[in-house]
């Protein structure tokens, strides 16, 4: 097998994760994954009393597809406040 054909399989096989990617119930199940993960995540850094949570989800129809968390501060803890009077 040459190298041009090679490249056309590999092309095949990244049109292939694309197209599977962009079916609406594979979105779907991915964004019930992410936020579930979220959920639990969040649950966790509440308990370890965390100033953080999981705040945003960003899905990337790539190759390969990606999910990205971002995390975002809640609140101020009492000693901050009182650090910065």
């Amino acid at each position: 097998m040459g190298i041009l054909d090679k490249a056309k399989e590999l092309s095949g096989k990244v049109n292939e994760s694309i197209t599977a990617f962009s079916s609406y119930e594979v979105i779907a199940n991915t964004v019930i994954k992410a936020v579930g993960k979220q959920e639990k995540i969040n649950e966790i850094l509440r308990q370890k009393g965390s100033n953080y949570r999981v705040a945003d989800i960003e899905l990337g129809m790539g190759v390969p597809p990606t999910v990205t968390f971002g995390v975002r501060r809640i609140k101020e803890t009492s000693n901050e406040r009182l650090s910065e009077s």
